[in-house]
């Protein structure tokens, strides 16, 4: 099954159209109201609706998949990477997600 994403509020807005148009199923925290909410709440959010979370904000999801995996809850994966532009975090984003599904990603903290 195919990996659905909710990026984070600091991922391009744009990603989300382009994923969608390849038929990705992908939310972005901010069309969903949720601008300043907390990285807990953002994970939290993702694994409620069984979403891998993506995020640019790379030590702060690393230190919440550490606290996931340490506590046994667990989560639907977690995607990070450092500031990229547009074009070359789709087409890194594009390669990972056509190598892992949705239960390869599960508990899984990916660099892109």
């Amino acid at each position: 099954m195919k990996i659905q994403l909710l990026l984070d509020e600091d991922i391009h807005f744009a990603l989300a159209d382009a994923l969608r148009k390849r038929g990705y199923d992908v939310v972005h925290a901010q069309e969903l109201q949720r601008k300043g909410r907390s990285d807990v709440e953002q994970l939290h959010l993702a694994v409620e609706q069984e979403r891998c979370l993506f995020s640019f904000n790379v030590k702060d999801f690393v230190l919440l998949h550490n606290d996931k995996m340490s506590s046994a809850e667990g989560h639907s994966g977690i995607i990070v990477s450092k500031q990229l532009p547009l074009r070359e975090t789709l087409s890194r984003l594009l390669k990972l997600l056509r190598y892992y599904s949705k239960e390869d990603i599960q508990n899984r903290l990916q660099f892109l």
